[in-house]
């Protein structure tokens, strides 16, 4: 069974139109502070929210998996213009207090390495994840960089 991230049929013309106008943006890339964040555990098994198992004999796959001894890390990585920043690892589940300590204490860090000219002018950008999109973190950064 491979696991696949789910594309639903508009999420091309989007990403399409996105490249465009970051493209017709072109300064705009290096002040954007693309961010990410994986999981890992030992065990292998990531989301599985969107695996399914398609067959014409026995439809009642399953897939062995030991939940027992629990484990994951998320590790935090970023792109702005030429440079990496990163990784940092966020031990266990990533949730909005964890995400919220992680921009408080460590991103100030990572910043410290570009440019001041060019920090002065970085734009954040977050996915949808609900831990970047809580009222904590959203008040947070408002607050840390107004406008």
């Amino acid at each position: 069974m491979q696991r696949v991230q789910h594309l639903g049929p508009g999420d091309f013309a989007e990403t399409l139109e996105f490249c465009k106008w970051l493209n017709g943006s072109r300064e705009l890339h290096r002040y954007s502070l693309f961010t990410y964040e994986s999981q890992f555990n030992r065990d292998g098994v990531n989301n599985t929210h969107n695996s399914h198992a398609w067959a014409d004999e026995n439809p009642h796959t399953s897939v062995e998996s030991n939940f027992q001894q629990h484990f994951s890390v998320n590790e935090w990585r970023a792109v702005l213009d030429d440079q990496l920043i990163g990784p940092f690892i966020l031990e266990g589940r990533l949730t909005r207090e964890a995400y919220l300590r992680f921009l408080q204490e460590e991103l100030p860090q990572f910043l410290e390495d570009v440019p001041l000219n060019k920090r002065g002018h970085t734009y954040i950008q977050h996915d949808r994840a609900p831990p970047h999109s809580s009222h904590e973190v959203r008040n947070f950064l408002y607050y840390r960089f107004p406008g």
